[in-house]
Parts: structure tokens; sequence; C-alpha cells
């Protein structure tokens, strides 16, 4: 099966460059006309989205047509205390630079741990995954968020590839096959292309 995970167009806190994780923004104008640029695929009849409305709106504008099933744990990682706010507005925060230091690998006060977040966004990946097969769907199309994109794609891609060594721009998409449909407890992603552009 092909796995096509896109992330979600701008909104207005994207292009101040804030943190917005469970902040449900909606695209801003250029966000619209950038998702309205990849093209539109009124033949998808069915997506995976995260609860979010900057991704389900990216999803109404790619696939018009296409039902829209919600994946509560595909949502955005949980920035806490940092919710909006630019690097320039927390430079002298002690908390925020802790966080920096630790590479983001520790909890935003608040808000979600890497580790918590990548192993919740695993876990709704799998369940995805598993509800198309039992569809018998050939391709699985996820709109979500960068995060999702890096938490799936560093948990299950082959070869392995890094957490930070995942990220994609909005409107962006990673491609993968599923290597065996009979996954078990561990997905194995082979043939991953991050895509500017996604034909279908």
């Amino acid at each position: 099966m092909e796995v096509l995970l896109i992330r979600h167009a701008e909104t207005k806190s994207n292009l101040e460059r804030r943190y917005i994780g469970r902040t449900d923004e909606p695209l801003c104008p250029e966000g619209i006309k950038h998702a309205e640029s990849k093209g539109v695929f009124p033949e998808v009849a069915r997506v995976a989205v995260s609860p979010l409305k900057r991704a389900r709106q990216t999803a109404g504008i790619l696939f018009p047509n296409a039902e829209q099933v919600v994946y509560e744990g595909l949502a955005e990682m949980h920035f806490g205390k940092f919710e909006g706010k630019s690097f320039e507005e927390m430079a002298n925060d002690p908390l925020y630079r802790a966080w920096v230091d630790s590479h983001g690998v520790d909890r935003c006060p608040g808000g979600e741990s890497r580790t918590d977040f990548v192993s919740r966004t695993a876990a709704e990946f799998k369940r995805v995954l598993r509800d198309a097969l039992k569809l018998g769907e050939k391709r699985l199309i996820i709109v979500a968020h960068g995060g999702t994109a890096m938490a799936v794609t560093s948990s299950f891609a082959f070869p392995p590839i890094d957490y930070f060594d995942c990220r994609i721009a909005h409107c962006e998409a990673y491609r993968y096959t599923l290597s065996d449909t009979d996954f078990g407890e561990s997905p194995r992603l082979i043939n991953c292309a991050k895509l500017k552009d996604f034909e279908l």
C-alpha cells in the first residue's frame, strides 16, 4: 500500500514563526492560495486527517469530494506554555532555554515531551494503517502536521531517518510504501520520498 502524508498549508502563526501545536487556527489567505496551487484531486474518496482546522481545511481544498476521517492522535505536538509564542519572544525565558538546550526532548511546560508525542502519534498511525487495510485501500492519504511527519517517519522509515532530518515544508508530503500489510506491532515504511508536488 502506498501512503501519502501531507503537511497542511500555512496559518497566520506559521508565517509569524510562532509555535502552533494544539492551537486550532485556520489557514491564512496565503495558505489557502498555497494549497490551491497544489491542484485538486476530486477522485479521492477518503482521507485521514488531524482534528485541527488547518489540516481539515487543507484536505478540503485538495480533496473536495473525500470523506474526512478524523484521528485525534494525529494532532500536532502540544507546546504548552510555548503555544502561540515566537523564539524572539521567549529568548530570555529560562524554561524555553532549558527546553531548547534539551534539543526539544524535555516536556514543554504544560504540554508534551517529544517521547510522549512520538509514541502517541506512532500508535495512532498504526491504527490509521489498520483501518485502511481493513477497507482494502491501495493508497492511504493523511493530511496532518509537520510534527506528525517527523514522528511517523522517524518511527517507521527503513532505512531509519533521524527525527530532525524528517522535516517537510507546508503543503509538502512524504510518500512511503508499506512493505508488509501483516505488520504486527511495527510497520516498515520503505521507498521514503519527500515530495514538493504530488500527483495521484
